[in-house]
């Protein structure tokens, strides 16, 4: 792999992740841009002991261009438009958002009164292009590919958590108009976060009182002992539906070696998760025969706390429960927190396994 990096004409930066050592990117970024806007500002929520991110200047962020790679920010430039990518063609890229929910641009921060605290949103936002091919999708990479995306992965996730301020390093794909994405164009996000997120501190907290052993591997002992829940496993990977789904569509996937983070996985592991992944996002188109609209989150270790409970897995799930219908966060999610899956898991798991046993 050849990693290069580079920066755009408003000075972020871009990194290339390629599979030829002989690649050329020496392309230069030819647009005129605004500067770059200051770092949100985090304000403290003392009911719920969680930051808030204000960003208002994401108001004004690139949303959903006509659907043609002529108007693509993130496919490669030609000679006759620029876009995000300088270069004419790309395996993998990685490049600073252009509107960060966190950045080390710091502004102004002024106290806003009442029990809140106010804090830089300290930083780093990212957008990872899986592909140069605009209507291809993760689940049409290659096992090349796909394992190409996890160096890069590894990567940023290595040098973001040597920020100062860093917490937490969130790898992360959103896809499908009904989740909210901007861009269609194949592409994942990674942020920095300057805490500890509120769902990890959650779970570790469970995992510290524990006291059988380590929480995560025992879950997934019981899940792979237990079979039922099962839809896709090689002798370095595990899918499963939780048992507890929150989601109408969700299937969490475990290596079985514990590691921390992307960072800390070997090359054969990286190797093994390519087709298992792959096949599970097929399975999720074939359900129903149209796009799966899904979120796939990576799970990782904080960057200086509790990194002996964390454990690595990646958390896909859909809101999509059926053909024409999704599930909307309502009053009791929304409000209250409390979900209500409309779908059995065990049932979940057998009609997405059937479809990953076609594959």
């Amino acid at each position: 792999m050849k990693r290069t990096i580079t920066h755009l004409a408003d000075g972020r930066e871009l990194i290339y992740f390629d599979r030829r050592d002989d690649a050329d990117r020496g392309a230069i970024d030819r647009r005129v841009l605004d500067p770059r806007p200051v770092a949100s500002e985090l304000r403290y929520d003392p009911l719920t002991e969680e930051w808030i991110a204000v960003a208002g200047h994401r108001q004004t962020r690139t949303f959903q261009p006509t659907g043609s790679a002529s108007e693509c920010p993130l496919c490669p430039s030609s000679d006759t438009r620029s876009s995000e990518i300088p270069a004419y063609d790309y395996d993998v890229v990685v490049f600073e958002n252009r509107f960060p929910s966190f950045s080390t641009n710091f502004g102004t921060y002024t106290d806003v009164g009442g029990l809140s605290e106010v804090r830089p949103g300290v930083g780093r936002c990212e957008v990872v292009c899986f592909t140069s091919e605009h209507s291809s999708s993760f689940s049409r990479l290659s096992d090349g590919q796909v394992e190409l995306v996890m160096e890069a992965w590894a990567d940023r996730t290595a040098e973001l958590s040597g920020i100062e301020g860093v917490e937490q390093v969130f790898c992360f794909e959103n896809r499908g108009e009904e989740i909210g994405i901007t861009l269609a164009h194949p592409h994942g996000q990674i942020y920095a976060y300057p805490y500890v997120t509120p769902r990890t501190r959650l779970q570790l907290a469970a995992a510290r009182r524990y006291s059988k052993g380590n929480l995560f591997a025992d879950v997934l002992a019981a899940e792979r002992a237990a079979g039922t829940r099962v839809v896709a496993a090689n002798e370095l990977w595990t899918a499963f539906v939780p048992a507890a789904a929150r989601w109408p569509y969700e299937v969490h996937i475990y290596p079985h070696r514990q590691v921390p983070d992307l960072a800390a996985l070997t090359e054969e592991e990286r190797s093994a998760f390519a087709p298992l992944y792959t096949s599970v996002l097929r399975a999720f188109d074939d359900l129903f025969g149209v796009v799966m609209p899904y979120i796939s989150a990576w799970h990782q270790a904080p960057v200086r706390q509790d990194r002996e409970l964390g454990y690595l897995h990646l958390e896909l799930f859909s809101i999509r429960r059926a053909p024409g219908k999704l599930k909307y966060l309502a009053g009791s999610e929304s409000a209250m927190g409390a979900f209500v899956n409309d779908v059995l898991p065990e049932e979940a798991a057998r009609m997405i396994r059937s479809q990953v046993d076609h594959y």
